[in-house]
């Protein structure tokens, strides 16, 4: 088993997200790299955020993509028309701009790629190893991984945060934003706001290195 490599939240953050590969010494076949959701809004470049990491996918052998709140909004705004306001409010027309609008039978739609479709279906709720529990926002206090809620497993902010509960492994996060990562003994928070003019952040594991562009 080799390193794990966790990245924060990208949000469009391209240039950033190509800087911080180029300063991971990052074993492609033994190491892992995960990425903690949240890869659109907001940024300038959702679509080269998501082009860029199914590019790392063909190269790396050990690529874990989470599903953070951004993308399940996103996919109940595509797929079913539902969360429009809470997509927009939320950073939402970078996306559009992004990826640019077509004319369906339906009506205009954005133009997202079969295989970026593909990607977003594809992310994961949670990730687990020995000793983590990769997830976007939190996990909800005394609940086994497999009665939690995928809203808040996206969405879970405070009731987790402030939290001391021991849950059996490390858990790594992301979603709330923070002026420098968060180390407990109990959890390891790296969003802290690329979007917002922040860091993006990545933590090694074990040895909690935190690297920052």
């Amino acid at each position: 088993m080799g390193k794990i490599f966790v990245i924060g939240d990208i949000h469009g953050c391209l240039d950033k997200l190509k800087t911080m590969m180029n300063r991971l010494d990052l074993d492609g076949e033994n190491d892992t790299l995960v990425f903690i959701g949240d890869y659109i809004d907001r940024g300038p470049d959702p679509k080269g955020v998501v082009d860029f990491i199914l590019d790392l996918k063909t190269r790396l052998k050990h690529v874990v993509c989470l599903l953070g709140n951004h993308e399940q909004t996103f996919l109940n705004y595509y797929h079913h028309g539902t969360d429009a306001q809470l997509f927009y409010l939320n950073g939402g027309e970078t996306t559009v701009e992004s990826y640019g609008m077509v004319e369906t039978p339906e009506g205009k739609k954005i133009n997202v790629p079969e295989d970026h479709l593909e990607f977003f279906d594809s992310l994961l709720p949670y990730y687990e190893t020995d000793d983590y529990i990769f997830v976007h926002a939190g996990i909800r206090p005394g609940v086994p991984m497999n009665k939690q809620n995928i809203e808040e497993l996206t969405w879970i902010r405070y009731e987790f945060i402030r939290h001391t509960y021991d849950f059996g492994k490390i858990v790594i996060f992301g979603h709330t934003p923070l002026s420098e990562p968060m180390i407990e003994h109990n959890k390891i928070g790296i969003d802290t706001g690329a979007a917002y003019g922040g860091e993006l952040t990545c933590v090694v594991l074990p040895d909690k290195e935190i690297i920052q562009v």
